[in-house]
C-alpha cells in the first residue's frame, strides 16, 4: 500500500507540480508556536510537512537552524513533549502527511522503540534521522515499518553508488536527496551537478526524489521540476518566522509559502 507521504508527493506530481515539503523547528520560537504556523503551511499548499526536533549538537544544520533549535531547547522542548505536539498539530486540524526529523542522540535517550512507536500513534507518518548512516540504519527502519511509519534516509552528492544501493533498500515515502555536501541554509543557486547525482540515485529507485538544503526560491523550486518529485525548504522559512513581528508570523509565513509553491506571485 502507498504511503501517505509518497501519495501526497505523487498526487502533487499528477497536478504538473513539484510537490512541497516545508520544515518547522518544534517548539519554536514558543512552545505553543507550532500548531498554528503548521496551519499556516497547510493553507499556503503545502504537501508534507517536516517537524525538526530540536537537538543541540546539529551537526547537519547551519546557523539558522541552529538558532532556532537553541531557542526551541530553551523553551522547553524535548523529545520527551515530541508525542504530545504532534497530537497538538493534529488537533489544531493539520491533516497532511508530518514526518519527525532528528538526530539519533534524542531517538536513544527516549528509548527508539518506544519512541517509534509513541510518535506514530500521535499522529506522525515518517521519521529522518540524520545522523544514521544506511550501515547502521536497518534495525531503525524495520522499527519504523513495523509501526507504519516511512523510514526517510538522506542520500549527498559525495554518496557512492553502493551506500545508495543499500540507503534506498530501506527507505520509504521518498528519498532525501541533499543538494550539497555542506550544512543547511538558504543559498543563491543550486549547483549545476545535482541533476547528475539524481540521475545517479534514479536508477536505483521507482520512489520520489526530494531535493533539500538551499531552496529558497520559486525559480529554485521551478528548477527541480523534470528532475525531482518534491523540494524541501527549511532555513529560509526558519527565517522568516525569526524576523516576523509575533502577531504576524502566520500570515508572512503564509504568504512567502505561496510564492515557493506558485500560488502568489513574489509582488504580491
Amino acid at each position: 500500500m502507498t504511503s501517505r507521504v509518497r501519495a501526497a508527493i505523487e498526487q502533487a506530481n499528477a497536478e504538473g507540480r513539484v510537490a512541497f515539503v516545508a520544515y518547522l523547528v518544534a517548539g519554536y520560537p514558543e512552545p505553543d508556536a507550532t500548531p498554528a504556523l503548521a496551519k499556516a503551511l497547510v493553507e499556503a499548499g503545502t504537501d508534507v510537512i517536516e517537524l525538526g526536533l530540536p537537538f543541540s549538537d546539529p551537526l547537519a544544520d547551519g546557523a539558522t537552524i541552529q538558532r532556532a533549535s537553541t531557542q526551541a531547547l530553551q523553551g522547553g522542548m524535548s523529545v520527551q513533549r515530541c508525542p504530545g505536539l504532534i497530537r497538538e498539530i493534529r488537533s489544531a486540524g493539520v491533516v497532511i502527511p508530518l514526518i519527525v526529523m532528528t538526530y539519533y542522540n534524542p531517538i536513544l535517550a527516549y528509548g527508539q522503540d518506544g519512541f517509534v512507536k509513541d510518535v506514530a500513534k500521535a499522529g506522525a507518518d515518517g521519521l529522518i534521522a540524520v545522523d544514521v548512516p544506511p550501515e547502521e540504519a536497518h534495525e531503525l527502519s524495520e522499527g519504523c515499518q513495523g509501526a507504519g511509519l516511512d523510514y526517510v534516509p538522506l542520500l549527498a552528492p559525495t554518496s557512492t553508488d553502493e551506500r545508495v544501493a543499500l540507503a534506498v533498500r530501506q527507505a520509504s515515502g521518498f528519498v532525501y536527496c541533499v543538494s550539497v555536501a555542506g550544512v543547511t541554509g538558504a543559498r543563491e543557486a543550486l549547483p549545476e551537478e545535482l541533476g547528475t547525482f539524481l540521475d545517479r540515485v534514479r536508477r536505483q529507485t521507482d520512489l520520489p526524489l526530494a531535493v533539500g538544503f538551499g531552496i529558497s526560491r520559486r525559480e529554485h523550486v521551478e528548477s527541480l521540476s523534470g528532475r525531482a518529485d518534491a523540494a524541501i525548504v527549511g532555513s529560509a522559512i526558519v527565517e522568516v518566522i525569526e524576523a516576523a513581528p509575533r502577531d504576524e508570523r502566520e500570515e508572512r509565513l503564509q504568504a512567502y509559502v505561496e510564492v515557493l509553491t506558485g500560488r502568489r506571485q513574489a509582488s504580491d
